[in-house]
């Protein structure tokens, strides 16, 4: 019972839950934009399956960590540069990120959904599971080396990552309404998707971007986001066309008396 009374054991508990909210904030806003494919009725399943599906990804890595420090182990070069299957994963990863976030992006302005049509997203939930699936394993890998670079226990660890996936299991919802609300935000989650995949193919190449840049540069976006939302609710619709349309009739009437 002596980890009760260790501070340096709490302190690097509340650091890596912090932590673990913060890395998983790209993982809601995938999650988010996957579960608005399926019905209404089974979207709170495909929420919730996803955050526990990320837990378990964590929770078994972190259970195997001679496996995952073979994986940060070099298996080949190219050009020489040394890949390892982190790399592998990382690069892949984020090609399927920024695929899935440019499809989006053209499917909203496209309108692909009409497109599709309510068979299609009746059936979008196998489909939509498999890539909850594929993603987590991208998010969690980076989540889960990280952890382990800055604590030493893995119950510490676990206890983190479970605490972290209750907290986002309370926000993805209010979340995901407010993105669905709000077309302008799910446009900016897309761009910031695409961000992330950008930033994890460059990190599969060697090449790290600092993770702070992207989420401070989200945040400033988001900020900006909801200065928009709220001047246009105070402001009134400005009816150009209403100007253009009494110009018209003045001038027809003027045409008309002339003749």
């Amino acid at each position: 019972m002596e980890w009760l009374w260790d501070v340096n054991i709490w302190s690097a508990l509340v650091t890596l839950t912090v932590l673990e909210i913060v890395l998983g904030i790209d993982n809601i806003i995938f999650l988010t934009l996957l579960v608005a494919k399926v019905p209404e009725h089974q979207r709170e399943f495909a929420r919730r399956f996803g955050l526990l599906a990320a837990m378990g990804t964590r929770v078994l890595l972190l259970l195997s960590v001679a496996w995952l420090a073979r994986l940060v182990e070099p298996w080949f070069e190219v050009m020489g540069h040394s890949v390892s299957g982190r790399d592998l994963v990382l690069l892949l990863g984020g090609l399927f990120l920024i695929y899935k976030a440019v499809t989006e992006i053209h499917g909203s302005l496209e309108g692909g959904d009409e497109v599709h049509g309510p068979k299609h997203i009746a059936n979008a939930l196998p489909l939509v599971i498999v890539q909850i699936a594929i993603i987590d394993i991208v998010f969690s890998l980076d989540s889960v080396i990280t952890a382990v670079g800055l604590a030493d226990h893995v119950a510490v660890m676990v206890a983190a990552i479970v605490i972290a996936i209750g907290v986002m299991m309370f926000a993805a919802k209010p979340i995901g309404e407010f993105v669905e609300q709000h077309p302008t935000v799910k446009m900016l989650a897309l761009a910031f998707l695409v961000l992330v995949g950008v930033a994890l193919v460059a990190e599969g190449m060697g090449e790290e971007i600092p993770k702070g840049y992207l989420y401070f540069a989200m945040a400033f976006s988001f900020g900006v986001e909801m200065l928009n939302l709220r001047l246009h609710k105070k402001s009134q619709p400005v009816q150009l066309h209403q100007i253009y349309d009494d110009e018209r009739k003045a001038a027809e009437q003027t045409t008309e008396q002339s003749s």
